[in-house]
């Protein structure tokens, strides 16, 4: 039987509670993120195979596909159980050739969100995420956060997040827009986000690391290193399952979305939240890299 303990425990994203390890759903649509995945019977089944194993916080976006994920997703499990957090991320979206390019006016946002909504089939979505771009800074940031808050005070949107931003830009946010929750690159090997991650926890704001596996666009799992192979083998457990259990133990507010498009690989990446690392073990996988930096600007 799952319980709260074996997926991590729980923390507060947005107005709900969940348990700490959820899904990405990402790695469901095709090659590069891009087309319907090579076997979309598989993919129903890995969605549904999630909420049997208790997890209660789905990550997913209009872009992903585009829009194959999210119609994936109401295939699956529409009517949603009571339970259910579905997140989505919006400020993108995918040219013919599968580009990702920013999408940041405020009438593409709400126009974005109202997308969700209807290939999610749902009257309110429980938080959207908003990603910001390093090649697109024309529209403030207060603009942005101001169409998101409107639809907020609408009932279209329940929790505002933000992703892939600096800490400057996360306090910056935070005068226009609760922010509850955000999405930034954080794994074993790369902790340039340290700072916010740290910001986060002082605020009990959910933050939830992308990439926690170090690649998104395969299930290839953390990289290899002899660290995470050495404590793998004495776990009779995966490198993949090292670096989650790690990150559940860096801070209580960390929300893990690990995607995958197996089956196996989905129990693995749920068995995660009941490993127990040691004291050791996790001051070796601190010291592996400092943090504000990643294993390649270390010099590994």
């Amino acid at each position: 039987m799952t319980t709260a303990n074996s997926l991590g425990g729980v923390f507060p994203l947005g107005e709900r509670r969940v348990h700490r390890v959820g899904f990405g759903a990402m790695q469901l649509a095709g090659p590069g993120v891009f087309g319907p995945p090579a076997d979309r019977e598989r993919s129903i089944q890995v969605l549904r195979r999630a909420v049997e194993l208790g997890i209660d916080h789905i990550d997913t976006s209009d872009f992903y596909g585009p829009w194959v994920v999210n119609e994936l997703i109401a295939e699956a499990l529409h009517p949603y159980g009571d339970d259910l957090v579905l997140a989505t991320k919006i400020g993108a979206y995918r040219d013919q050739r599968g580009n990702w390019l920013p999408s940041q006016h405020p009438d593409a946002l709400r126009s974005a969100v109202h997308d969700n909504l209807r290939r999610l089939k749902v009257e309110a979505l429980d938080l959207v995420n908003l990603r910001l771009h390093e090649a697109d800074t024309s529209i403030p940031l207060a603009d942005q956060l101001g169409a998101l808050t409107d639809l907020r005070q609408q009932g279209l949107v329940r929790g505002i997040g933000l992703s892939n931003v600096t800490l400057e830009q996360f306090e910056e946010g935070r005068q226009h827009a609760e922010i509850a929750s955000v999405q930034n690159l954080y794994n074993v090997v790369d902790r340039t986000s340290a700072d916010l991650l740290d910001r986060t926890a002082e605020l009990g704001v959910s933050f939830v690391p992308f990439f926690p596996l170090g690649s998104g666009f395969a299930d290839s799992y953390a990289r290899e290193h002899d660290l995470l192979a050495k404590i793998a083998e004495k776990h009779q457990a995966t490198q993949a399952q090292i670096s989650l259990a790690w990150l559940l133990r860096r801070s209580p507010n960390v929300l893990l979305i690990p995607g995958t498009s197996s089956l196996t690989h989905l129990d693995e990446n749920t068995a995660s939240g009941a490993l127990v690392l040691g004291d050791q073990e996790i001051a070796e996988l601190d010291a592996l890299v400092a943090d504000g930096e990643s294993l390649e600007s270390a010099g590994h």
